[in-house]
């Protein structure tokens, strides 16, 4: 990961190369990897404090070393009897220049507290492991206490929230988990939302899984499926027969949650730039026999009554899933997205038919990717007018989730990540 390649895919290759662990280790080093990349920052100032400062290690993977070796002392309270077992493995195994008293030194050394800079962003940059810029731009955006305590959910690991799939109803899969010992809970935000309040994963295991009414997606992915249903009533409508083209479909998680919305007299139309995620996505649909889904290409956006455009973004919402993104990012890149977003809308604009919805989302914090986009996307596209999404959720819902017109789902008050949403109706045409 550290040279270069993405954590999930790096993650999932050496899990694969390694072979024989049990769900235990492999759990335990999925977290370690993942802290590893979310702290970095901290660590490192942890190991400057100490006068090992990464700079002066010359392998990747002795940084990494010395870096988890800091993490078990500082964040999981371990002492170096536990530790050295965990590092003292054969030269062979892995690639290693520092010896075991050298590691023993970073953990038992007196580390003192590292001074943090004066500056609100820049303390809380450093608090949380984030890029000084990006806490910086979001320091516009919020109060210092709501900024700090967004950064520290973004900071955590997050829970395992799911989708509770028909038929049925949520209650009824929260029963059939505690007959099987899950632990399990209802989030109220949104109404199919289950978290899963035990870290073993045993939830995979079960019937109710096994038999497909279980979908793992966070709250604010599932929110966003919910934006696209009509304004029939306060409190939203049924997409129930209607047709929906899921554009940017990635591996499928709303065109899965699409589908069951629209059910079997309805359509899901998927499509996606990347072959690879929309092959996942076709397997998905085809264990959940959901023949109402089909891969067209290109999408045939002129039958499809909601369009969603989940746009590529910079993912600054879901840092606290994927923490290596947060070291990739730039204000460079973000403008480059925002570009992307843009054209990305006016060149579907022209396909959609009259009357029809199109819902543009995101999983970013950032308004460049957000209201700006749809701003200028309005200020270029006068046939397409903002509708607000308070009445899709209710007053109460409403009251936390939307801003203006805009769905603006925030950690920590809402769990598992931050995500936009924006309504956009294509007016009828000339005559």
């Amino acid at each position: 990961m550290l040279k270069g390649e993405p954590l999930k895919l790096s993650l999932a290759e050496a899990l694969k190369d390694a072979g024989g662990l049990g769900g235990q280790e492999r759990r335990f080093t999925a977290l370690a990897v993942r802290e590893l990349s979310r702290h970095q920052r901290l660590l490192d100032l942890a190991a400057r404090t100490l006068g090992h400062a990464p700079s002066r290690i010359g392998l990747l993977e002795d940084q990494a070393l010395v870096r988890y070796v800091l993490w078990r002392r500082i964040f999981c309270g371990a002492n170096w009897a536990r530790i050295g077992p965990e590092v003292k493995l054969p030269g062979p195994v892995r690639p290693r220049t520092l010896k075991d008293d050298f590691l023993e030194r970073v953990v038992m050394a007196p580390l003192a507290e590292p001074p943090l800079p004066e500056s609100v962003p820049d303390r809380l940059a450093t608090r949380y492991s984030f890029p000084t810029w990006l806490v910086q731009r979001l320091a516009e955006l919020h109060p210092e206490p709501v900024l700090e305590a967004m950064l520290a959910a973004l900071d955590e690991e997050p829970a395992l929230h799911l989708r509770a799939r028909p038929t049925g109803s949520r209650d009824e899969v929260l029963a059939r988990l505690a007959e099987e010992g899950v632990a399990a809970e209802p989030v109220v935000l949104a109404p199919g939302a289950v978290r899963v309040a035990e870290a073993s994963h045993k939830v995979f295991e079960t019937r109710v899984m096994r038999e497909g009414r279980l979908q793992v997606q966070d709250v604010g992915s599932q929110l966003i499926v919910e934006a696209c249903r009509p304004i029939i009533e306060e409190g939203g409508g049924s997409l129930a027969g209607w047709t929906v083209a899921d554009v940017c479909a990635g591996a499928g998680g709303k065109t899965l949650a699409l589908a069951d919305e629209v059910g079997k007299a309805g359509r899901v139309l998927a499509g996606d730039r990347s072959r690879r995620r929309l092959a996942h996505a076709r397997d998905r649909a085809r264990e959940l026999s959901l023949r109402h889904v089909s891969f067209p290409h290109p999408l045939p956006l002129e039958s499809a009554d909601v369009v969603l455009v989940d746009a590529p973004c910079s993912g600054t919402g879901s840092l606290a899933r994927e923490p290596d993104q947060k070291w990739k990012l730039s204000a460079k890149a973000v403008a480059e997205f925002h570009t992307t977003q843009l054209e990305l809308l006016r060149e579907l604009a022209p396909q959609v038919k009259p009357g029809a919805l199109v819902v543009y989302a995101t999983c970013s914090l950032l308004p460049e990717e957000n209201d700006t986009v749809v701003r200028d996307f309005l200020a270029q596209e006068s046939g397409f007018s903002l509708e607000p999404l308070a009445p899709v959720f209710g007053p109460e819902r409403a009251a936390l989730l939307c801003d203006g017109p805009f769905l603006r789902a925030l950690p920590p008050r809402v769990p598992g990540g931050g995500f936009f949403a924006a309504r956009l109706r294509k007016g009828p045409g000339p005559g």
